[in-house]
């Protein structure tokens, strides 16, 4: 794994939300969406909003690599889909941490899978 450049860490700490672009299963085309994220030490989580429904995370799972824009910090990275309960729960405890429960139960609909996005 490549070491994270300070730029690219420095985006992610002053962003509450990046850019994540995917690569669609069927079309081919690069697709961008807005995400919540959290950064904790080399590990970048992301928790799809609508669970294995939600349509970034279908692509992924088809090409298991994404860009992550973080204002004018970008990287690549390659991802894993977290589908154990324990890991699950681990990373919706990380953003009712940061983002606050209210919200994350607001925006987030089902909690069955989280994806660890590491430095290609």
């Amino acid at each position: 794994m490549a070491p994270w450049s300070g730029a690219l860490k420095d985006g992610l700490a002053k962003h509450r939300e990046i850019t994540i672009s995917v690569t669609g299963r069927k079309s081919g085309r690069t697709i961008s969406v807005p995400v919540w994220f959290v950064l904790d030490g080399e590990n970048l989580y992301l928790l799809p909003v609508q669970g294995t429904d939600t349509q970034w995370y279908k692509n992924v799972l088809k090409r298991p690599s994404i860009r992550v824009d973080a204002g004018s910090a970008k990287g690549e990275f390659k991802v894993v889909p977290l589908t154990d309960g324990k890991q699950v729960s681990s990373v919706v405890e990380k953003f009712r941490d940061k983002y606050g429960a209210k919200d994350v139960e607001k925006y987030y609909s089902k909690f069955d899978v989280a994806v660890l996005a590491t430095i290609e």
